[in-house]
């Protein structure tokens, strides 16, 4: 089945843009239509002083795009910010071709990534109440067989085209939703009560987020299934959580969320919120960025902005410049307090990355060496955390052991100590 053939277009209004910027913009968007298995065909940009409120464009370009798009055999026009439901019929009407935009197309792929059934509600959340103000625009080709991008809900399913089905709709996935919810928060609240440090991999889409994840689970003595990686936008929905053994012999449990992209949609973030919410419980977030990418400050911006969305300040911050076997010379100078260069191909890179991890989770903590009575000892090897093992020595009361505590836990754990380290 050949690919449905697409043209971008991109709007530069009063000179928002730079020309640097406005090809990033171009590269993205060619990015996302390949991660909806369409092919790319050209992108037009146009320089306007303002926003044509019927078209979006000027009539002139449409018209333009119009012959263009008839040249090159192509189906369908997507433009990289939001149109309404009235400018996407009056675009169809010129152009005689589907009309897509940003959000509709990111929504779609999202749609096609799906594979939980929390990713698949939260998706056709977003989906419905995107699509429930533009379905002036929307309703000619929705209702048409094999419609292709833009008209797929999770699992392939077809798009409701009917206000009030979809407006019932959006209440029911909304309580399913509400139910997924409950369980997921007791969920975290046994992992927040279990004081294993949690940390988050969070970063644009397809900077290596999924690999790293991965790549540290096969290194784990933990047998767990790996997550979808592969190169393209979006490749994984689902929130994973791996547990993983630091070198000090200290557990951590590392999650992968969704990739972002610039101006993530609204309706996204919303749908999303619930699983994004784990990055607010993290105790440090690794933000991961393609060093081999010329757009990098773009993806770290991205990032940036999506956590300010969410309200999430204060956070201890590690950048993980990531996939430096493809660009070895390269250097941030973005002036970052903490920061690390690997490639998550190399294990010693990921050591590198599990010490770094290390330091930082634990720069509180000292070694001490105690004495634990054989009465208390139970309830210490499930609280504590001990180092040196093979030094231990038992004797006919309790066990002279090395207790590893922050300041936090010394004042609990006072009576047990002989000296520190």
């Amino acid at each position: 089945m050949d690919k449905e053939k697409i043209i971008t277009v991109h709007l530069n209004n009063k000179g928002k843009y730079t020309e640097n910027q406005i090809n990033a913009k171009i590269e993205e968007m060619k990015e996302l239509v390949r991660s909806s298995d369409s092919e790319f065909v050209a992108s037009v940009v146009q320089n306007v002083k303002e926003i044509n409120s019927k078209y979006y464009i000027g009539s002139g370009k449409a018209e333009e795009i119009k012959e263009m798009a008839e040249n090159l055999e192509v189906d369908t026009i997507i433009f990289d910010n939001e149109l309404t439901g009235s400018q996407i019929k009056n675009l169809e009407d010129i152009i005689g071709k589907k009309i897509l935009d940003r959000t509709g197309l990111i929504l779609d792929i999202f749609a096609t990534r799906a594979k939980t059934k929390e990713a698949k509600l939260q998706v056709k959340l977003a989906q419905l109440e995107y699509m429930l103000p533009r379905l002036v625009g929307y309703r000619n080709y929705l209702s048409r067989e094999g419609a292709g991008v833009g008209t797929r809900g999770p699992g392939e399913q077809k798009l409701e085209t009917d206000r009030r089905a979809i407006q019932r709709e959006i209440s029911s996935i909304k309580s399913k939703l509400t139910d997924i919810e409950r369980i997921r928060n007791v969920e975290r609240s046994k992992r927040i009560n279990s004081e294993i440090p949690i940390v988050s991999l969070i970063g644009y889409s397809n900077v290596g987020k999924s690999t790293i994840l991965n790549s540290i689970g096969d290194m784990s003595s933990n047998n767990t299934k790996n997550v979808f990686a592969d190169n393209m936008l979006f490749a994984t929905l689902d929130t994973s959580a791996r547990k993983v053994k630091l070198p000090n012999d200290r557990d951590i449990i590392i999650t992968d969320t969704v990739g972002f992209v610039t101006d993530l949609p609204t309706k996204l973030v919303e749908s999303f919120k619930s699983t994004l919410e784990e990055i607010n419980y993290s105790d440090l977030l690794l933000i991961v960025v393609d060093a081999s990418n010329e757009d990098y400050e773009m993806q770290i911006d991205a990032t940036k902005s999506v956590l300010k969305d969410m309200g999430i300040i204060g956070k201890d911050i590690l950048y993980v410049f990531n996939k430096m076997d493809l660009n070895p010379d390269f250097v941030y100078y973005g002036g970052i307090d903490k920061e690390i260069y690997i490639s998550a191909r190399k294990e010693e890179d990921l050591d590198k990355l599990l010490n770094k991890i290390q330091e930082i989770l634990f720069k509180d903590f000292k070694i001490y060496r105690s004495f634990v009575p054989y009465t208390d000892l139970d309830i210490i090897r499930d609280k504590v955390y001990i180092q040196y093992k093979d030094r231990e020595k038992f004797t006919e009361t309790g066990v002279e052991t090395y207790l590893y505590l922050n300041n936090s836990e010394l004042e609990k754990y006072r009576k047990y100590i002989i000296d520190g380290e």
